[in-house]
C-alpha cells in the first residue's frame, strides 16, 4: 500500500499558502518611515531619533533573512 493514500501524513505534507510574515515586515516599516518624517517635522531630535531607531530595525531584519539564523530556522 502506497503511503500517499495514508490520511495521517497527507495534512503533514500540506504546505501553507500565502507568504510568511517575515517577509511581509518591510510593508509595514517601509511607509512608517516617511511618516515619521513628516509627522515629527517639528521635534528635529524625536524625529531623527525614530527613523535611526526604524532604520536600524529594518536593517537587522534584512540581516536576520540573509545570514544562517534564518536558514537554520526553516530546516
Amino acid at each position: 500500500m502506497s503511503s500517499s493514500s495514508d490520511p495521517s501524513k497527507a495534512g503533514m505534507e500540506r504546505k501553507k499558502k500565502g507568504a510568511p510574515i517575515k517577509f511581509l515586515v518591510p510593508l509595514i516599516y517601509a511607509p512608517a518611515l516617511p511618516l515619521i518624517r513628516l509627522s515629527l517635522r517639528h521635534q528635529p531630535v524625536l524625529r531623527d531619533r525614530l527613523f535611526g531607531l526604524v532604520l536600524a530595525g529594518a536593517f537587522a531584519h534584512g540581516f536576520y533573512l540573509v545570514t544562517d539564523i534564518y536558514d537554520a530556522e526553516s530546516k
